[in-house]
């Protein structure tokens, strides 16, 4: 089979398709033959060599695929076999095949792709932990969704939307007429304007009661300040750290790692404020918990408010082309690859 392999940190050079044997289904796995593929951001940075929780180079990156269950190991029933399914892994996901752990494995919706349904596990994961589990958001509260063109953002942009909540996010001014369509409620352009005072306006000075923070560094700070009482921020990366490999990669991560508040225990509690962080790739351990908010994910697609969306999707063979579509932030929601 096929597989991509990062070789080594740099620029989408080290990108190789590799020629391996097929894996097999151990104990306890489903071996599934992809059709697709997610791409994420923490594989831009891997490649990179800008994020801390990548597998030793040369790897396999890819947290999510969607295909066909070709064979099943000890202790799983052969019911699964022909079967299309989703699923988590951690990593080798952007391979042909892949044997994974039953527990994260899912009857894939029939009324997705197969593209569709590989968009869902990290952004969708990503985005209920944030809104749902540790922001506990709430019909009429607001929220302020950074990125909100972004994978995370539209996911989270759909479960806002289902609970209730006033919708605001900051995106890139070409973005603004798609998001108001999937039914963003006010588009701030980050790059024209200071997103602060027009969000202070749009509260009538009050700010928000949740904020997903995708970029780090000092910009936390900003949000924070942006907070209503009670009100929540939530970080889940530092996209702007990405964009460079090497030496001057690494200064610029630790350039935004200096620019980081820190919240003083005193301050939170005279404000009635709280930060909380997400992290999807340190949840392994907690297979119960990510299986039961998937669960309420997959029914969501069925009940119509989980409405994955593609923006473009790549051959393994062009896979450097999606890392690039990815670096100069030029998608909307997902980026696939298919084998």
């Amino acid at each position: 089979m096929r597989q991509i392999e990062t070789t080594k940190s740099g620029g989408i050079d080290v990108l190789k398709i590799k020629d391996v044997n097929d894996p097999i289904s151990r104990n306890g796995e489903i071996l599934i033959h992809v059709r697709a593929a997610g791409l994420n951001f923490a594989d831009i940075l891997a490649r990179q060599g800008l994020y801390q929780d990548s597998p030793k180079m040369p790897c396999v990156m890819g947290y999510e695929v969607s295909g066909v269950v070709e064979s099943t190991g000890d202790g799983v029933s052969d019911d699964w076999i022909g079967k299309e399914v989703v699923a988590l892994t951690r990593f080798g996901g952007q391979s042909e095949k892949i044997s994974v752990p039953a527990m994260q494995v899912f009857e894939k919706p029939s009324g997705l792709s197969f593209e569709e349904a590989a968009a869902i596990p990290v952004i969708y994961l990503t985005a209920y932990a944030l809104l749902v589990v540790m922001g506990a958001l709430k019909k009429g509260e607001t929220i302020l969704i950074h990125n909100a063109g972004g994978g995370v953002g539209l996911a989270a942009l759909d479960i806002a939307i289902h609970i209730g909540a006033r919708t605001i996010g900051t995106a890139s001014s070409q973005k603004h007429d798609f998001l108001k369509k999937r039914g963003l409620d006010h588009a701030i352009d980050y790059r024209t304007k200071d997103w602060s005072p027009i969000v202070e306006k749009l509260t009538g000075g009050k700010g928000v009661e949740l904020i997903i923070d995708p970029l780090g560094g000092d910009h936390w700070r900003k949000s924070y300040k942006a907070l209503r009482a009670t009100g929540r921020l939530g970080m889940f990366g530092v996209s702007t750290a990405g964009g460079e490999s090497g030496l001057s990669g690494k200064l610029r991560l630790l350039k935004t790692a200096i620019g980081m508040p820190f919240f003083h225990p005193i301050s939170l509690l005279d404000t009635n404020r709280s930060v909380f962080g997400m992290n999807l790739g340190h949840l392994w351990h907690e297979g119960e918990k990510i299986r039961g908010w998937m669960k309420e994910l997959l029914k969501g697609v069925e009940e119509g408010w989980v409405q994955p969306y593609v923006d473009k999707t790549f051959t393994f063979d062009n896979v450097g082309d999606a890392h690039t579509y990815i670096e100069e932030r030029r998608n909307i929601g997902k980026v696939i690859l298919v084998p």
